[in-house]
């Protein structure tokens, strides 16, 4: 990238971020709640390091990506020491190793294979001083029942948040779920809030809510999410292929 591309993407990056950040404030009094009670948190998967670079300098500390191999190539390229780095596209069992190795949070655990990976991973990284604390992990909750999008059915989500809360390389932060692309953002929330709710009763410590996107993040944070996931809105269109 040249010196006058970088300025321009860089440029670009920071009037959408503020514009953003000022949209996600917005909802946040809209729905009566406390000021920086949501993060933002840039999806930055099929994009370039240098794209991340700039949000770092921005003052961007959290990246969200869906591809371990990216992610991995990334993570190494950048070598950033105070930067969250978090999973949440669906992950693989045979990746868990890889993962464990550089994330900070995985929002896509949906089964107890899944998570039984993910903790043996977790704990072989602890011991081998590849990471300092538990994996974080959310939740995956399902609120379509259709298996090609991920998430456990919620009848079994108890269960399987009693596993991930007794896993040694494990902390359970909370949930996560994407709405059914045919149904109405608002019941889909409301299903998820009550649904966390239901897993704070139990689980007091999985206070996270990532919850909301680019086109539907106002209708999340009215429904208790903590934490939105934005790509497009953030960084436009995709200059790479996710084949």
């Amino acid at each position: 990238m040249t010196p006058t591309d970088s300025a321009t993407r860089t440029a670009e990056l920071s009037a959408r971020l503020d514009g953003l950040l000022a949209r996600i404030d917005a909802a946040v009094v809209a729905a009566g709640r406390p000021a920086g009670s949501v993060r933002l948190l840039p999806v930055t998967k099929f994009f370039p390091a240098t794209d991340v670079d700039i949000l770092y300098r921005l003052g961007r500390r959290a990246f969200g990506e869906s591809r371990e191999q990216e992610a991995s190539a990334k993570v190494a390229e950048l070598a950033y020491d105070d930067v969250e780095w978090h999973m949440i596209g669906r992950l693989q069992r045979n990746k868990a190793r890889a993962v464990a190795r550089w994330a900070h949070t995985v929002h896509s655990v949906d089964s107890e294979r899944l998570a039984n990976a993910l903790d043996r991973a977790a704990q072989d990284a602890l011991a081998a001083g590849e990471r300092t604390a538990p994996l974080r992990v959310l939740l995956q909750v399902s609120l379509d029942a259709d298996p090609g999008r991920g998430g456990v059915a919620p009848a079994d989500l108890p269960a399987l948040a009693d596993l991930v809360a007794k896993a040694p390389g494990l902390h359970l932060a909370g949930l996560m779920a994407i709405p059914p692309l045919d149904a109405a953002s608002d019941a889909s929330f409301a299903n998820l809030a009550t649904l966390h709710t239901s897993l704070l009763a139990q689980h007091a410590e999985a206070t996270e809510l990532s919850a909301g996107m680019s086109g539907d993040l106002e209708v999340a944070v009215e429904h208790g999410s903590t934490c939105v996931r934005v790509g497009t809105a953030l960084m436009g269109a995709r200059p790479i292929t996710s084949a």
